[in-house]
């Protein structure tokens, strides 16, 4: 598999069709994280023996202790649009599972309504991310929209925990080349999904459960909500599943270490 994918054409129905992409339509590369991973190790290979290891992410980073990835069968836990009232129930389970996630969080009503809950997810070890401020769907918004609507969250993050995100999720997974321009500029890189339980659309804790062990493989991406209820009452389940059946979850950052995400690329597994 190559190092990057293009999405264009025919090829993009089906894709957002499995993805749960509503409504994109534009052409992009893509990277994926397992193909990131490898360049970086290749390239740490011709500068010095010691450096073709992975590095262990530190704490804050995104960290779950040392995982390589490239060895283990690692899949990226990822919730969006939070958080919500549901979060503080999440991270007990996220904590007693010994877990780490990626939170790609919401400005308005979220992270305004919630900084201790913004505080505690960094200072539990979980990945910092950005989803917009108002998830207004940034292909249709003019390029000062779409920089308000980074740049705020990224403020935000910043001014409560001292962290300013490395990862963003476009609203609806919609993108394209001037967006990725724009993310260039404000440096933070794209990530899409390969696992979603469209628990948008139902409280069925236990549907959502499978929906999510039906599409994991190795090296994806989950794409859950900690803003609905059905969905925290689904992860118990999963991460117990995951586990028997071999997987380490980790966050999006570590899934593609000893790679950093590059801002303006999107990848998508």
């Amino acid at each position: 598999m190559g190092r990057k994918g293009r999405i264009s054409g025919l090829l993009v129905s089906a894709v957002c069709l499995t993805l749960g992409l509503t409504g994109c339509g534009a052409s992009y590369d893509t990277t994926s994280p397992h193909s990131a991973r490898e360049h970086a190790v290749k390239d740490a290979g011709h500068a010095t023996p010691a450096a073709s290891k992975p590095d262990v992410l530190k704490k804050g980073d995104g960290a779950n202790g040392s995982v390589d990835c490239s060895r283990a069968k690692c899949v990226a836990l990822t919730f969006d649009a939070g958080p919500s009232e549901n979060t503080p129930r999440l991270l007990e389970i996220l904590k007693r599972e010994k877990a780490h996630a990626t939170f790609f969080m919401l400005g308005k009503k979220h992270i305004d309504k919630h900084p201790d809950l913004v505080r505690r997810i960094a200072d539990e070890g979980h990945e910092l991310a950005n989803h917009t401020w108002s998830h207004k769907i940034l292909t249709k918004s003019d390029d000062d929209v779409v920089r308000s609507e980074i740049n705020r969250v990224q403020s935000a993050v910043k001014k409560l925990t001292g962290r300013t995100p490395l990862l963003m999720r476009p609203p609806q997974g919609r993108t394209d080349e001037r967006v990725s321009k724009i993310c260039r500029e404000l440096g933070v890189a794209q990530v899409l999904w390969s696992v979603t339980a469209k628990d948008y659309q139902t409280t069925d804790s236990a549907l959502i459960e499978k929906r999510v062990l039906e599409q994991t493989k190795r090296d994806g991406i989950i794409l859950l909500h900690d803003i609905y209820k059905g969905t925290v009452p689904a992860v118990p389940g999963i991460l117990a599943k995951l586990k028997k059946d071999g997987y380490t979850v980790v966050t999006v950052s570590q899934l593609m270490a000893p790679a950093t995400p590059e801002p303006g690329k999107v990848y998508r597994p």
